[in-house]
């Protein structure tokens, strides 16, 4: 079949201008055929072209290049076109193209059978519109789902038409019309038919919502008896029709039905090159705006870095800053530590001496307060000496004595009374010392808590500017994050 296909794309086709022209309509949107001339519209084109010469009965049929596309996203194009084959003759799609649409017709008359049984509101409103299957499921037999339904929910479906066969579309169809059924009750016929059209593709756009829907169609039971048992219903009436109804007036019919069938399609295929323009438009714009917003997060982009590299710049300063100021503290520290320290053993020293000299008051009193007694001792004693203090005269010269003593007793008081300011004097200056000591102590503490103030002012002063700057700039970008900026450590 390789060898066949790569013989078949280089005959000619009879119908590759109908082929140009639809290769251009199908998914006009999606990247891989977007592009006239690309990659994806290249191989779309052979396995159509392919297919027309291989299949000389059916040819090329409008919609087959949606099917052939999604096939081509899933596989290499010689695949494709081998899976195009296999669907269209083993699982029997091509029968729905043969013998002027018949067996198509025989799809839409079990479609409303089924629709009779399982939707009776639904079938019976429809009766009231006149709106038969065909004005709205006809894409859905002859395209497999594949011309109008997001791309979503038509990978599911070929997947289920590729396990369980061509009923499969029953089960899809019946599903769409169960969860679309509020709707369409309240639609007229021109309603019901934009429905179809465009509401209803529209649903299924997000993948959640398709894969709900197929969940549904797997549970809903077409079984295969009463799909053939409407077969031979549709059979028998059209021979009915076919005895009872005159030639002329049945391809009077036919006519009618063609014509009608020709001016759905054509309206599709205006629907379809509305599409595309309306596609290719909104991707211009989209793509200017995307280019227009890229130039703006460009420029911001730079500024960013530019204030990033000012930023740090700035940080380096303050680390710089915060790193002499540490050390211009430490050394103050040191220093009115030393001051602590020195101040506390002059106070150690002076209270030592203190209590020195409080020691050898006390002793030297005591030694007095001895050798009066010894001297008293003496006199009371000597007998010359007692006799005097006894008689006339004994009270001038124990007054004389009593003087002597007080005038020594003066002076050593004065000695003791200039000591004792001496000492006073040096308890003043320590004390004067240690205020001193004190206020340089509180004024370092002042410094201390000044500089870290501001070293804290400065940081936060810094982060905030930075954050700011990196919010702006990110508050701008929704195409591509900008690079956060750390927040500096806070120094120890």
């Amino acid at each position: 079949m390789l060898d066949r296909y790569r013989i078949l794309i280089t005959k000619d086709s009879a119908q590759e201008s109908v082929i140009t022209r639809d290769i251009h309509r199908t998914f006009p949107a999606h990247d891989y055929f977007k592009d006239t001339g690309g990659d994806g519209q290249e191989s779309l084109y052979k396995i159509c072209k392919a297919y027309s010469v291989y299949d000389e009965d059916i040819g090329y049929c409008q919609g087959q290049s949606f099917l052939a596309a999604v096939l081509l996203l899933h596989m290499p194009e010689e695949q494709a076109f081998c899976v195009l084959v296999k669907i269209m003759y083993d699982y029997g799609l091509r029968d729905l193209y043969k013998n002027n649409f018949e067996d198509l017709h025989c799809k839409f008359y079990q479609l409303e059978r089924l629709m009779q049984e399982q939707l009776p509101d639904l079938h019976s409103h429809f009766c009231d519109l006149n709106l038969e299957a065909h004005m709205y499921a006809s894409q859905w037999f002859l395209t497999l789902f594949t011309a109008k339904f997001p791309l979503c929910m038509v990978f599911h479906i070929i997947d289920l038409l590729l396990c369980e066969g061509l009923n499969i579309i029953f089960h899809v169809a019946l599903a769409l019309l169960k969860t679309s059924k509020e709707d369409l009750l309240q639609a007229d016929f021109e309603g019901a038919l934009k429905f179809f059209r465009v509401q209803l593709p529209k649903r299924y756009r997000a993948e959640e919502n398709a894969r709900r829907l197929m969940e549904q169609a797997c549970n809903i039971k077409v079984p295969t008896k009463k799909l053939k048992k409407y077969e031979k219903e549709y059979q028998t009436m059209r021979e009915s029709q076919l005895q009872q109804e005159d030639p002329m007036d049945r391809y009077k019919r036919e006519n009618r039905r063609l014509q009608e069938a020709s001016m759905r399609l054509e309206q599709e295929n205006d629907d379809l090159a509305h599409e595309l323009v309306t596609s290719k438009i909104a991707l211009r714009n989209d793509l200017d705006q995307a280019e227009d917003k890229a130039d703006v997060l460009n420029k911001e982009l730079l500024l960013t870095k530019q204030r990033l590299v000012e930023t740090e710049e700035e940080k380096r300063k303050q680390e710089e800053e915060t790193a002499q100021l540490k050390e211009v503290f430490r050394k103050q520290l040191e220093k009115a530590e030393y001051e602590i320290k020195k101040t506390t053993a002059i106070i150690a020293e002076y209270k030592q001496i203190c209590s020195q000299l409080s020691t050898r008051l006390e002793k030297q009193q005591t030694a007095s307060k001895e050798e009066l007694e010894v001297v008293k001792g003496k006199m009371m004693a000597c007998k010359h000496c007692s006799d005097i203090f006894s008689k006339e005269g004994a009270l001038k010269l124990a007054a004389i004595s009593r003087e002597n003593q007080g005038i020594e007793a003066d002076d050593e008081k004065d000695s003791l009374k200039k000591q004792l300011r001496e000492m006073e004097l040096e308890l003043a200056q320590t004390k004067l010392q240690l205020v001193e000591a004190k206020c340089k102590i509180q004024e370092l503490e002042h410094q201390r808590g000044a500089l870290m103030n501001e070293i804290q002012a400065a940081k936060n002063s810094w982060f905030s500017k930075t954050l700011n700057s990196i919010k702006t700039a990110t508050s701008t970008q929704s195409l591509q994050p900008p690079q956060a900026t750390q927040p500096p450590k806070e120094s120890t």
